[in-house]
């Protein structure tokens, strides 16, 4: 008659006692009625008693049979009962007769049920509840004729007889209920609470200390109660942990946002709170057991982690402020140092006495020039990182900007003796693009090509249209970069340092700014070099320009690792 609904061993167990006794119990109240209550009643009003205990026994058994949970049902049963138990004994002339025992029926009979120390308790409050009771009944009605008598110890005596055969039975319920209670007990010691699993994952039961926990009483998290107030993200993983724990694993650990209450909902009206729950299946029982323990760890992890955030935010914004008031306030003494420079040089106001006063002023000038093309790289990748570089896509042919930027670069290659070549495909066509931007990523490739490759060397221009991207590369004869350096191009102010390149002046800068306007344009960019091979820059751009035409924000990395793929091969690449 157990609902099928039922596949917990236990729980099982429970609701076969609990029909049985529905089903029996009517048959001993029916009889002591009879033999204690016909005389006082009546011969009609006993059979209606019968009749209503019969049904209403019958019928507690049938709404057990078709629950899934004894949940309230056992509780009024408990009730009937000891409302039942407190009749037979006004009847039999109250505490003086031995029907009185009957009492101890409640707390046995509840924890046969349920082998648990709550519900010995539960039946022994029913059993005092029976004594008041009876003593209510006997004043409303009065058994004038009812007097103890020694017969009335067969009433007690047959519910011995049906207790015999459930002794060894009760004996191993008892021990199993020691045993669950010192797992409660465990819940003192460690400061959590303790819950009992179902093979289907539900509760079975829980401990107090779930009002100290979570602010909810543990009955309210039976079932599916504690499933329901998990965080939605962390389902996933406690299910999988419960599915482990079915399929054999010993002890399983997640962690846990469960919802507590409104009423302790923190900062922002958020009400879940970190926990850890921890399986664990002990062999005495088999049952699975999870015990729940706050979570200070993470929650700590989280705050410090939140705050760091906030300081490096606030340390990004002042350094990016910093940076643009320093640039700005340079770039007016430096205009000033270069126009006067260039008046000087042209000998406007008279020629030089001694030819190393040129010589100085002209050194002036390029030293001027090159801080200010400094300052601008700073501004740029500020404005680049904060967001206010402004993009302006135009349509322009790609083959107009590689000329301008072979023009420029071309007397710096022929001081070196470099020969610097351009390799165009036919069908490059127009990109939609900001002019200036590609410009400054040509120019400053070609002049990190140029000034890292020993004489008479060679750098190549390049460019292909492979459908709705530009692809362009400038490869070089240099030195290379070893693996261990690759990682690292592309941070601001990051510059390689070896023999050679220390021959050279820089701000490291320039690949940065690359990457910059790259990610502006929503494109892409890969290095490809090893020491003694050169070293290929390739670059590719949606031909009809980025989608977000508005400026937004890009982050340069700071900090960089070497993956072990960058490291494997002859030929590095990074992205």
């Amino acid at each position: 008659m157990v609902n099928p609904g039922v596949t917990e061993e236990s729980q099982r167990q429970s609701h076969r006692r609990f029909i049985g006794q529905a089903l029996v119990a009517p048959f001993l109240l029916a009889g002591a009625a009879v033999t204690l209550a016909t005389s006082s009643i009546g011969a009609g009003v006993t059979v209606a008693v019968i009749f209503a205990v019969f049904g209403l026994g019958w019928f507690t058994a049938l709404a057990a049979a078709t629950a899934a949970r004894l949940g309230w049902t056992k509780h009024i049963a408990l009730f009937v009962a000891a409302l039942g138990i407190a009749g037979l004994v006004a009847s039999a002339g109250g505490l003086a007769s031995p029907v009185a025992l009957l009492v101890l029926i409640l707390p046995l009979e509840a924890f046969w049920v349920t082998p648990s120390r709550r519900a010995a308790i539960e039946g022994a409050v029913a059993g005092c509840a029976a004594i008041v009771l009876q003593f209510i009944i006997g004043t409303v009605f009065p058994a004038g004729s009812a007097v103890p008598a020694a017969w009335h110890w067969l009433i007690p005596l047959a519910w011995a007889i049906t207790f015999l055969p459930r002794a060894k039975a009760f004996l191993t319920s008892f021990h199993d209920g020691q045993e669950h209670y010192r797992e409660f007990v465990l819940e003192d010691i460690i400061d959590a609470a303790v819950f009992r699993f179902g093979r289907n994952g539900d509760v079975l039961d829980g401990t107090g200390k779930t009002r100290d926990l979570l602010n909810v009483a543990p009955e309210l998290l039976t079932g599916t109660g504690l499933f329901d107030r998990i965080h939605v993200a962390d389902r996933v993983a406690y299910l999988s942990a419960l599915a482990d724990m079915r399929e054999g694993a010993t002890r399983r650990k997640v962690d846990l946002r469960i919802r507590l209450p409104r009423s302790e909902a923190g900062e922002g009206g958020n009400n879940h709170r970190d926990f850890s729950l921890e399986f664990a299946q002990p062999a005495a029982t088999g049952a699975t057991v999870g015990i729940l323990t706050t979570n200070d760890d993470v929650v700590e992890l989280r705050r410090a982690l939140t705050a760091a955030g906030e300081t490096a935010a606030s340390a990004d914004v002042a350094k990016s402020r910093f940076l643009a008031a320093v640039s700005h306030e340079l770039r007016t003494p430096l205009n000033a140092i270069l126009g006067f420079s260039d008046m000087l040089l042209h000998e406007m106001f008279g020629s030089f006495k001694d030819p190393r006063q040129k010589e100085y002023v002209a050194l002036v000038r390029e030293s001027g020039q090159h801080l200010l093309d400094v300052v601008t790289s700073i501004l740029d990748v500020s404005r680049i990182e904060s967001g206010a570089y402004s993009v302006q896509p135009e349509a322009f042919r790609f083959s107009d900007a590689v000329g301008m930027c072979q023009s420029m670069m071309q007397l710096q290659a022929e001081k070196k003796g470099i020969a610097l070549d351009t390799r165009l495909g036919p069908d490059i066509g127009e990109i939609a693009a900001d002019r200036r931007a590609v410009q400054q990523i040509l120019i400053n490739l070609v002049s990190n090509a140029v000034k890292f490759t020993p004489d008479y060397g060679n750098v190549v221009i390049g460019a292909s249209r492979v459908g709705s991207r530009l692809h362009f590369w400038v490869s070089d004869t240099g030195i290379g970069i070893a693996a261990d350096d690759l990682a690292k191009l592309g941070q601001p102010f990051m510059q390689i340092q070896n023999d050679y390149t220390r021959r050279f002046e820089g701000t490291g800068l320039g690949l940065s700014l690359v990457k910059g306007l790259v990610e502006l344009h929503d494109g892409t960019m890969s290095v490809e070099s090893a020491p003694g091979m050169g070293t290929k820059v390739s670059v590719s751009l949606p031909v009809d320009g980025p989608k977000e035409r508005l400026s937004k924000q890009v982050v340069l990395p700071m900090t960089a690792k070497t993956t072990k793929e960058e490291r494997d091969g002859s030929l590095r690449k990074t992205a």
